[in-house]
């Protein structure tokens, strides 16, 4: 497994909503397109209404690579920038845990 969490920190409520926006485009792709992302999901965070906390699992490094370099995921990742002060990346190492077939 290879993983992600990521934070983003949006400029304003009209960037943020225009990130949500691009969020859910990209989204619809990667579900219809990439059998090999296990998990990609993008939270609010309660309290703080400008940030996104999106967390990616892939089936190994291999999938992630294909994920990078899908078109529409270029794009995102070209269009993001409009709409954010930060971006925070962490990549994950699996240590243990229950789910996506591998418990610990």
């Amino acid at each position: 497994m290879f993983g992600l969490m990521v934070r983003f920190t949006c400029k304003d409520e009209a960037a943020a909503a225009a990130f949500d926006a691009l969020v859910a485009r990209t989204g619809e792709q990667i579900r219809a397109h990439e059998p090999e992302t296990v998990i990609y999901t993008v939270h609010r965070v309660d309290g703080r209404p400008l940030e996104r906390i999106f967390y990616e699992l892939y089936r190994d490094a291999d999938a992630f690579a294909f994920h990078e370099a899908q078109d529409y995921v270029r794009a995102f990742l070209g269009e993001r920038d409009r709409y954010l002060s930060a971006v925070e990346v962490d990549r994950l190492e699996f240590v243990s845990g229950k789910g996506a077939g591998h418990e610990r």
